[in-house]
């Protein structure tokens, strides 16, 4: 408070400062004006008066001059006239003015001798005997002979007086103005900042005895914006490390160990030493995008980006990635880099730019219109051309030259090569730096011999994959399918006992390691921001009793189809759920410029419709499509309401919602519906695990799901966040890195 009173003193005396600095301003300009104007009146009466009397003066008619002078002085603020010889002796002289002239002669006889002086009129502002005058003389012309000055007295005291009202009224407007100012800042001081701050005091004291708070209310961060999201992150990470420190404390007192981005740090320290960490994606991490003249940064949304940026936060090192937003370029430096996470940076972002022709044929034609369906076995047939060949490996290669330019000066570094957009990437790489230690984690299922064997360029795939020292896939049964490709496509030794590939002095060791998450839940507590399933669907005009929600990439190989038409089949075999249970799907348009993704979107809103149609009744729909990008935020509060999760691929290396889920399940409560083709079914197996081209099976799953009983609920879900806790993304990075540091490197001869 004595803050606020000493900011609103200082700017209370600055305004009566600037307000009495102007005032005298205005004041002196008043005063200017109207002595001007008082010169000017004076000087008019006097040219007037001098053309009548000097004929009298030639005359000789003193009589007429009197009565002229006593006819003018009567006038505003005219004291009095008088005409006189250069010597003062008075020919004329108003009557109320001669006391005047008697009482002060010399200040006339100044004014006649300036008069002589200049031979021209003379003015000046005098204390005429106490009082203030402004005389005014003007000499007469009769004869060469002869020569009078016409001599006009007016009162000037009213000058004096305007001036000092200006004074008087500026000193009360000043003071109004003041109180009106200080008033004002006070209140807007009290509403704007004190009380902000008394709230932001509040909060981080709430924080700080680690009660559950909501997010800082963006309606106090007018003036404080900066300082709140600054208040905000400090708050976040304290979270976090209360949260840390507490499962820490736990798991001491019951000798578990706990992977975390912490252990993950120390780790590969321990590993690697200061050998630096590079990981190699198609997809970036972070994305700016011009909006208006502001430039945006969004994270966007992937499985890999989740899965990855974790190990980059925790261990820094250089993330090498297509650039593919529209302020991409305006945001790196000269060496195409740049720091992130943009609030708190901890690694770097290499972009590499690939053109539209590039992009065309290696990441739409080779990667997803023939790698991706091949692996996925999802009934699409794989395209292949060999122009998107052609451009396949020349975006490796230029992938190749930026991660051997990143290497350069580094001994022995490790790279981490994610996904099939860069088959060919390991052995470009060790043919140049066979010190370096490089994996590729496959993110996509890998098919069986018979099926990867349609492929024109299966030996040239297959080849570049074995240059990398260890190949990693989600489950063993994908490994087993990659071994007994190779068998059958390659010369080479295959040890089926270690999983290791020979070839050409060469070892490649082929492991699994189920990807995981970012494990967050730990409070079974409600977030005080968590909407209600009914505030959730109500915006969008729907009452409904039970909700469940699918979160996906409008991709054929998530099932989406599959799981509409077991909604279907549920709501046909249970017509006692129909008004009362809606699915939400929030569905991300993906690959949109691939014809087949195209054609599978019209299909997914075709269906929904149909569905909806047939069922429809009022403020209820079965289906809610939510077609758009979502982000993590906007789908937290649909996993955390729903009574159920959907995951229903028809073919996924591991499928990270179905984990995201549980994990948000803090509550303990809700059901997952699993697809046995997922990688997650061969961990999570207290989910319902399904088969979904099974519409009866997943109709089934669906009702089992509703029925199941809240102490059911709890076990399974107690188990399944147990198994995604402990097993979660450092634990992967801390399998895969713990590998690499493992492999003997074999030195050329």
């Amino acid at each position: 408070m004595k803050i606020t009173l000493r900011l609103i003193f200082y700017l209370v005396s600055v305004i009566a400062v600037a307000a009495i600095g102007f005032s005298f301003w205005q004041a002196h300009q008043e005063g200017l004006r109207l002595k001007n104007e008082l010169e000017r009146r004076a000087s008019v009466i006097a040219d007037s008066l001098k053309e009548s009397i000097e004929p009298l003066l030639s005359r000789n008619s003193p009589e007429s001059i009197k009565r002229i002078v006593n006819k003018f002085s009567n006038r505003e603020r005219l004291i009095g006239v008088s005409v006189c010889d250069l010597e003062g002796n008075l020919l004329a002289v108003s009557a109320n003015l001669e006391l005047f002239l008697n009482e002060s002669p010399k200040a006339l006889q100044d004014s006649l001798q300036e008069v002589a002086r200049l031979n021209s009129e003379y003015g000046e502002f005098v204390d005429f005997g106490g009082r203030l005058v402004h005389m005014y003389s003007i000499p007469l012309a009769a004869d060469e002979s002869s020569i009078h000055v016409l001599t006009l007295f007016h009162d000037r005291s009213y000058i004096t007086e305007r001036v000092g009202r200006i004074w008087i009224n500026s000193f009360w407007r000043a003071l109004i103005q003041s109180l009106l100012v200080g008033l004002t800042t006070l209140v807007l001081i009290y509403l704007s900042v004190m009380t902000p701050i008394k709230r932001t005091t509040d909060w981080i004291r709430r924080l700080r005895r680690g009660e559950l708070v909501e997010e800082i209310d963006p309606r106090h961060r007018v003036l404080l914006g900066p300082l709140a999201g600054e208040i905000s992150k400090m708050a976040k990470s304290l979270g976090l490390a209360r949260i840390a420190a507490e499962e820490e404390a736990r798991l001491r007192q019951s000798s578990e160990s706990l992977w975390t981005a912490e252990r993950l740090k120390e780790f590969v320290k321990v590993k690697f030493g200061d050998r630096p960490l590079f990981a190699v994606s198609n997809r970036e991490p972070y994305m700016h995008f011009k909006k208006g003249k502001e430039i945006e940064c969004i994270v966007p949304a992937s499985g890999l980006v989740t899965a990855i940026e974790p190990v980059l936060r925790a261990c820094g090192g250089t993330w090498i990635a297509q650039g593919s937003g529209t302020a991409d370029r305006e945001t790196v430096d000269r060496h195409d880099k740049l720091r992130v996470p943009p609030e708190e940076p901890q690694y770097v972002l290499r972009r590499v730019w690939v053109t539209k022709e590039e992009e065309n044929g290696f990441y739409h034609g080779f990667a997803n219109e023939g790698l991706w369906p091949l692996c996925h076995i999802a009934h699409t047939r794989p395209i292949f051309r060999a122009g998107d060949w052609a451009q396949y490996e020349a975006v490796n290669k230029k992938f190749a030259e930026a991660v051997l330019e990143e290497l350069e000066g580094s001994k022995e570094p490790c790279v981490l090569i994610q996904d099939y957009h860069f088959a060919l990437l390991p052995r470009l790489i060790k043919s140049k730096r066979p010190d370096a230690r490089v994996a590729i984690f496959w993110h996509i299922p890998w098919p069986n011999p018979e099926s990867f064997g349609i492929c024109p360029w299966q030996k040239e795939i297959l080849g570049g994959m074995l240059g990398a020292d260890i190949i990693g896939f989600h489950t063993q049964f994908h490994c087993n399918n990659f071994m007994e490709t190779v068998d059958r496509i390659l010369e080479s030794r295959i040890d089926y006992e270690h999983l290791t590939v020979h070839q050409a002095n060469h070892t490649t060791w082929v492991k699994s390691f189920p990807i995981s998450i970012n494990f967050a839940g730990t409070s079974s507590s409600k977030a005080a921001n968590d909407e209600s399933r009914e505030s959730l669907l109500a915006k969008y005009g729907i009452q409904a009793r039970f909700m469940g929600v699918g979160v996906d990439r409008l991709d054929y190989t998530k099932g989406i189809l599959e799981r509409f038409r077991g909604i279907e089949n549920f709501l046909e075999s249970n017509p006692s759920y129909i008004g009362k249970f809606t699915f939400v799907e929030l569905g991300a348009p993906s690959r949109t410029a691939i014809p087949r993704y195209a054609e599978f979107v019209a299909e997914i809103e075709n269906e929904a419709l149909r569905i909806n149609e047939r069922f429809k009744a009022k403020n209820w729909q079965p289906i809610l499509l939510l077609k758009k990008h979502h982000s993590h935020k906007e789908i937290q509060p649909f996993y955390k309401a729903a009574d159920l999760c959907l995951v229903t691929s028809l073919h996924d290396g591991m499928n990270l919602v179905a984990k995201e889920f549980v994990s948000s399940r803090d509550d303990e409560a809700g059901v997952l519906i699993l697809s046995k083709f997922t990688g997650a079914s061969r961990e999570l197996s207290d989910s319902l695990i399904i088969n979904p081209y099974d519409a009866v099976e997943t109709a089934e799953a669906i009702k089992t799901a509703l029925m199941m009983t809240a102490e059911e609920q709890g076990e399974r879900m107690r188990s399944m966040r147990e198994i995604v806790k402990e097993r979660n993304i450092y634990k992967w990075a801390s399998d895969l890195v713990g590998e690499l540091a493992r492999i003997r490197l074999v030195r050329p001869v």
